[in-house]
């Protein structure tokens, strides 16, 4: 009997211990199935006015130290050709900001991308990145610098911590804006927020004044110099000047007085290098010093158990000259000016990888709404890059256009297919109309007859007759992009629109 009842006990227990295991195991099946369908967080990271040459990522010779985005670059993709599609408007941010916010191309923005007092909504606000992400559930925070930029889509983030911050100190500085991305995670922690986040985390810096921290601007050999009757000193640890330096652009750039060129404190109408070398080094703190602040956030995101699942997009807004080529200012077509840096990380992306990729800075919202399975809006007319960044293209389409028309117009427009990029000039009433052609492979620093190099190739190529027929053909291509791109003007080669 004894037997009997032992029997019928451990019978009962074995079912007890197998419903208990299974609803374990459906529990943990649950809670897989959860970690496997939680979706992705996003870190956008935009800083203001930085050449991607500036990085060690883009010129291995540089010796500015920002060893937070090499990791990056480290852990994800370079696209080494990421541009913005142009200006005009002297604050290139201005028409930048509008394109990334928004996927529309240059000259299919809202009239404050021109005319910057002009803010008043327009139907396109509501289909920007803020809006975008509010609708599909994330929620969304923002801080960057005030002005010169998209203040209809600024405002469709939940969260705004805008504020102009370009000074050397903790509150005056990039630390500022790093703070208020903090501040924001802690109170996600604190309020265990489940719903996942669309960060745009926007620096005020390395724009001028680049008045970096005084530790960094020592690392750097650097000054903020103000004297305009003086010169600062040259010192060993300034960067060198840059391998296209040259005391004066050959013509006039055709923006009369553009603040860029002529009023940045420190540098105003100097091109000496002693001037160059050290606002170059005032730049190099205030980047490094960037990095420095995103570390801290990475690291946050990561105490958290965050970081795994956000993808980390790094860029700018566009590139910099700083005494390459005689100029100041980002109101120009050449490389270091057209190309902006771009770095991309997370959840099942490859790691170490280098691509062309060919995108503009308005593929970055469709890429963004690909990424996150968001279906992109139908205003939208960039192109989702997803396919470059998991190795299924290489680029996303063969030919790029470029335009400054902030200055007398028509401005400045360029072209670039393959290793051949073309940039042509008609400014100041027709006083200044010119045509530059360079091989890329050959002349990457886009060298001019003024810089006196000996390469055949390692020179301005327009007017050599061996290469006539290849600049008719970019000729020929130019026009068409301007046509497919409903560029309002035309050169004075061109033919005119009717």
């Amino acid at each position: 009997m004894k037997n009997y009842r032992d029997l019928i006990l451990f019978s009962a227990f074995g079912l007890l211990l197998l419903a208990v295991t299974g609803c374990k195991g459906k529990a943990d099946t649950k809670a897989e199935s959860q970690k496997e369908t939680k979706r992705p967080n996003f870190l956008f990271v935009l800083v203001d006015d930085q050449s991607p040459f500036d990085l060690k990522t883009y010129d291995p010779n540089s010796i500015l130290e920002t060893p937070t985005i090499s990791k990056l670059a480290s852990q994800g993709i370079v696209i080494e050709q990421a541009r913005h599609m142009g200006s005009m408007n002297g604050a290139v941010c201005t028409p930048s900001r509008h394109m990334i916010m928004s996927g529309r191309t240059l000259w299919h923005l809202p009239p404050s991308a021109e005319f910057q007092k002009q803010t008043d909504p327009h139907e396109i606000d509501e289909q920007t990145i803020g809006a975008v992400f509010n609708r599909a559930g994330y929620k969304t925070m923002r801080t960057c610098k005030k002005g010169n930029s998209y203040p209809g889509a600024n405002r469709q983030f939940t969260v705004v911590k805008d504020a102009t911050k370009r000074g050397g100190s903790e509150e005056t500085g990039s630390a500022w804006h790093a703070k208020q991305v903090l501040s924001y995670l802690d109170d996600r922690e604190q309020g265990k927020e489940e719903d996942p986040f669309f960060i745009y985390f926007g620096f005020s810096h390395p724009h001028d004044t680049r008045n970096g921290t005084p530790e960094l601007l020592e690392k750097y050999g650097a000054i903020n110099h103000k004297d305009k009757n003086s010169l600062p000193p040259l010192n060993d640890k300034q960067p060198q000047l840059p391998p296209n330096y040259l005391e004066k652009h050959p013509f006039h750039h055709g923006h009369l007085d553009l603040r860029d060129e002529v009023r940045v404190s420190g540098v105003w109408e100097n091109r000496d290098e002693n001037t160059i070398r050290n606002e170059l080094g005032r730049e190099f703190a205030c980047s490094e010093n960037i990095d420095i602040q995103l570390e801290k956030v990475l690291s946050k995101l990561e105490a958290m158990g965050e970081l795994d699942n956000t993808y980390i997009i790094y860029t700018a807004d566009h590139g910099m000259a700083i005494g390459r080529h005689g100029l100041q200012g980002k109101q120009n077509l050449y490389e270091h000016t057209w190309r902006v840096p771009f770095i991309v990380t997370g959840p099942n992306l490859p790691a170490g990888k280098r691509v062309d990729g060919n995108v503009y800075l308005l593929d970055v919202l469709p890429t963004l709404c690909d990424l996150a399975g968001i279906e992109a809006p139908e205003t939208v007319e960039g192109k989702s890059f997803v396919p470059v960044l998991k190795g299924e293209k290489e680029t996303m389409r063969d030919v790029m256009y470029g335009v400054y028309a902030g200055g007398t117009k028509p401005g400045m427009r360029t072209v670039k297919k393959g290793d051949w990029k073309l940039i042509k000039y008609d400014v100041l009433d027709g006083a200044v109309r010119e045509t530059q052609l360079f091989n890329l492979a050959e002349n990457p620093n886009e060298y001019l007859p003024e810089h006196g190099k000996t390469g055949e190739m390692e020179t301005n190529l327009a007017n050599n007759p061996k290469y006539a027929d290849k600049l008719a053909e970019m000729e020929a291509l130019l026009l068409e992009q301007m046509q497919t791109y409903n560029d309002p003007y035309r050169l004075w080669d061109q033919p005119q629109i009717n």
